[in-house]
């Protein structure tokens, strides 16, 4: 036990002294649907809709997508309504 304790000390020394990855600097994501002026969402469009959703057929979350608070419910409203329609299945077993 005593080891590991060592361990980790003499690594953290052999480190930078000024980074601490508890604030290390995180990149923003930016908003694909903001950037690209071009670029609309359509819920008929199933491709584009697959970059939004995951393999079980869950919608990302805004974290994951990168997109703003106002594309994200705009993407939300779309892969509903693309279910809703048979488009896209709610689940994938």
């Amino acid at each position: 036990m005593a080891d590991k304790k060592q361990n980790r000390r003499n690594n953290r020394n052999n480190q930078d002294d000024d980074f601490n990855p508890k604030f290390r600097k995180i990149r923003k994501k930016v908003c694909t649907l903001c950037s690209d002026k071009n670029f609309e969402l359509d819920y008929k469009n199933v491709d584009q809709l697959k970059k939004f959703i995951n393999e079980k057929g869950k919608i990302l979350p805004r974290r994951a997508t990168g997109a703003c608070a106002k594309h994200q419910r705009e993407i939300t409203t779309a892969v509903k309504r693309a279910r809703h329609i048979a488009l896209i299945p709610y689940t994938q077993d």
